[in-house]
């Protein structure tokens, strides 16, 4: 058998990725009024622009059920799961607590991806990719690990609200964001959301995107994510620039942000993730 590789639905693999690599999913939450659907399980339809919708993390219980079911699949080799950070959402933790619980406890490894969306879905297939060559359990976890620490995560969106709202990101750093002339450059530093730089237009704000992201791909080959939310022209424009720009590029994966992320990203929200060296 080989190790197993679980993820949560805010990574946003795509699902050709998860089917080749076997990569078991737990669903997160969105909260629409009282009602609770699974990202990725149940149809979701959310106004993005309403403040009543939220989401939650998976619960302890969830997460064991997923673990106990891959741990089985892995005839005993291990389990390796790479989550959402835990600066950005609870399922990190709840994963801990569902450890704590197992039999298996031992050969089951967390990984806190330190970013969200595709930052936690390029490191779950650096694993993964990893777990298909029979490698043990520490080998897989170690791919991980490091894809995650060399990420680069940068996001550009139209409000903050929504994120300061939901706690993601601070009262201070929401304020550049409340001038609808001021487009807000994110970033992940340390698992955490923070303001990069305010830019006074879209075009600008999108030249500023691909900049960070050539810069932090380096000279020796990368893997490269763009994400956004009812943006796919612009996402595309700009995974092309990053075709022509970023040297010896491993591979490109284009995708929307799921519910989940979407909720307080916004509409109109773009993402560039990197990953020096790649996910091989």
């Amino acid at each position: 058998m080989a190790v197993v590789v679980v993820t949560d639905s805010s990574a946003s693999l795509p699902a050709e990725h998860l089917d080749e690599l076997d990569i078991a999913v737990v669903p997160l939450h969105v909260l629409v009024g009282d009602r609770a659907m699974r990202e990725g399980v149940d149809p979701v339809e959310i106004d993005y622009a309403s403040d009543t919708v939220t989401t939650s993390a998976a619960s302890p219980g969830e997460l064991r059920e997923v673990y106990e079911r891959a741990w089985e699949r892995s005839g005993g080799d291990g389990v390796v799961a790479v989550h959402i950070s835990r600066q950005l959402s609870g399922t990190w933790e709840a994963g801990r607590q569902a450890v704590r619980d197992m039999d298996a406890a031992h050969r089951v490894r967390l990984v806190d991806s330190l970013g969200a969306g595709l930052a936690t879905g390029l490191p779950a297939l650096a694993a993964a990719r990893r777990a298909k060559t029979g490698a043990p359990l520490d080998v897989v976890y170690d791919a991980a690990v490091a894809a995650a620490a060399r990420a680069r995560t940068f996001i550009l969106v139209n409000r903050t609200e929504q994120l300061r709202r939901g706690g993601r990101l601070s009262s201070a750093a929401s304020f550049f964001g409340s001038e609808l002339v001021t487009k807000p450059l994110l970033h992940i530093v340390e698992g955490r959301l923070e303001l990069r730089e305010k830019v006074r237009t879209r075009s600008k704000a999108y030249a500023k995107l691909v900049a960070a992201a050539v810069d932090a791909a380096g000279e020796d080959g990368a893997a490269v994510a763009v994400q956004h939310l009812g943006a796919e022209d612009a996402a595309q424009t700009i995974a092309g620039q990053l075709r022509e720009l970023v040297p010896g590029l491993e591979e490109l994966v284009v995708a929307e942000f799921g519910p989940a992320l979407a909720v307080h990203l916004g509409l109109g929200a773009l993402g560039v993730l990197v990953v020096p060296g790649g996910c091989h």
